[in-house]
């Protein structure tokens, strides 16, 4: 019988054995035999209801409750004092005139009657006594953009414009001749120095006696935030002002010392103590009088009708009437509105139709003075109509560059402000003067900027070509930008 194991298995190695049993063996199946049940694609499972704490919480359906485990986060308190109305607006407007910290300036004049127009005081800075200071304030002359602060003691530099505007207050109150007034629009580019020369002026015009009346802001009165009411038996319908009015007679009242010499005449009395409806004594004192009409706002407007007619009545002092801010007195609506729900315009307000009437020469002054008026560049809107008049007044100018600077023309598809053109123009052309004021001359800039060293402003040497350099770089001696130059960097 044949044996089922070959000789050749027998006679070879056991590791070949083992090979050729593995090579006789019957193949595996290549794919698993199915099961006897299947399980669904992921994607048509159920999914877990996992809780998501990376991502943004989920508000919960309306209508179902939750469960707050845990204290609930309370807002920190803040304990800070809010700031009570007005303070804001009080720190804005702040004015610090005088710093301790800065050098005192030795042999510093100050100025007065005989020097606020000697030429020979050119480019010098001339310093302002405490009483003078205490009158501007009252009339709200210094602006917090002036850096008053900077100094020990205010001063103010005696440039050509204003020598030549001492020299015209000292003729007007010489006497000789008949008295004239002068309607004077000052303009020029941001930071020339405009309202400086509206303080000038009122300073001049405090040193020789002047009734200084000052609207300090055109905007504060334009804006909307005093109380106003119709006046009475007015056609059309003018708006007076009871609060601001009220705030303009304790100005009036502290800025012009010399009102208490001034006695209430009797004819006026007379005439007017009907429209008041408090008794006012025949003999009160002009300055007494202001006073009654800042006590209380409701009488505020009847008293200052008396009060100006008595300020321009024959044989009083002269008058300065100044306002700062004119384009928004300008502009054609105001943020008031009238019964009819539209805004009122800024001339149908007492008291800029009583200025605007003394500006545009409807109203003069019996014993002369001056009304001026200072544009803005800083803080003022568009209005094409006054810069139309304004130009038309100035007509062809020549800068201190040299350039000729032609007057405007009216544009045809423009829409102008006519009661703005016919208060400036109207029948009193040419009446008005328009001042344009530019940079300083480098004489007068090198007298700022040794006033700022003498003061401790100032490390550099004060040489020709320090000052040369700084009235470049500030446009010509543009006032504003020459102080930020020099003085603006390092503080």
């Amino acid at each position: 019988m044949a044996s089922s194991i070959c000789w050749r298995c027998l006679f070879s190695p056991p590791w070949e054995q083992s090979f050729v049993q593995a090579s006789k063996r019957p193949p595996r199946p290549i794919f698993a035999p199915r099961l006897s049940f299947s399980t669904s694609p992921n994607h048509h499972r159920n999914p877990l209801h996992v809780k998501n704490t990376s991502g943004p919480k989920v508000a919960p359906r309306k209508g179902t409750k939750t469960l707050i485990i845990g204290k609930r986060k309370v807002a920190p308190e803040n304990r800070a004092r809010r700031p009570a109305p007005g303070e804001r607006k009080a720190l804005r407007k702040r004015i610090v005139l005088s710093n301790v910290n800065a050098l005192e300036v030795p042999g510093m004049q100050d100025i007065n009657e005989e020097n606020m127009f000697d030429r020979r005081l050119e480019g010098q800075v001339l310093g302002l006594s405490g009483q003078l200071v205490d009158r501007l304030r009252a009339v709200e002359a210094f602006k917090p953009t002036q850096g008053w602060r900077l100094f020990r003691r205010p001063g103010t530099l005696m440039r050509r414009e204003t020598l030549d505007m001492g020299k015209m207050i000292a003729e007007m109150s010489s006497g000789d001749g008949p008295r004239k007034t002068v309607r004077r629009v000052v303009g020029g580019e941001r930071g020339s120095g405009k309202s400086m020369m509206l303080l000038q002026a009122m300073t001049m015009a405090m040193l020789k006696g002047w009734t200084v009346i000052n609207l300090s802001e055109a905007q504060d009165i334009t804006i909307g935030h005093t109380p106003y009411a119709p006046l009475p038996s007015s056609s059309p319908t003018k708006y007076i002002q009871p609060a601001y009015l009220a705030r303009l007679l304790r100005q009036i009242s502290i800025a012009n010392p010399h009102l208490s010499t001034l006695q209430l005449s009797q004819e006026q009395s007379s005439a007017e103590s009907t429209a008041i409806p408090i008794p006012i004594p025949p003999n009160i004192s002009l300055a007494r009088l202001a006073s009654l009409g800042a006590s209380d706002p409701e009488i505020a407007h009847p008293i200052f009708t008396l009060l100006v007619s008595e300020i321009l009545a024959p044989g009083r002092p002269p008058v300065f009437l100044g306002l700062d801010g004119l384009a928004h007195a300008m502009q054609p609506r105001t943020g008031y509105t009238a019964p009819n729900m539209k805004p009122i315009h800024p001339h149908d307000l007492v008291i800029l139709d009583w200025y605007i009437s003394f500006l545009s020469g409807k109203a003069g002054l019996a014993n002369g003075g001056i009304i001026m008026a200072a544009t803005s560049q800083s803080n003022a809107p568009q209005i094409p109509a006054l810069d139309l008049a304004l130009s038309q007044l100035e007509g062809e100018r020549v800068t201190r560059a040299g350039q000729t600077m032609a007057k405007k023309e009216r544009v045809p598809l423009m829409r102008y402000d006519e009661r703005v053109l016919n208060a400036l123009l109207g029948d009193q052309k040419g009446k008005i003067e328009v001042q344009r004021l530019e940079g300083l001359s480098k004489e007068e800039a090198r007298g700022l900027v040794e006033y700022w060293a003498r003061s401790g402003m100032v490390r550099e040497r004060v040489s020709d070509g320090f000052v040369g350099e700084k009235w470049v770089v500030s446009g010509g001696g543009v006032v504003g930008e020459l102080e930020r130059a020099v003085v603006g960097m390092r503080v």
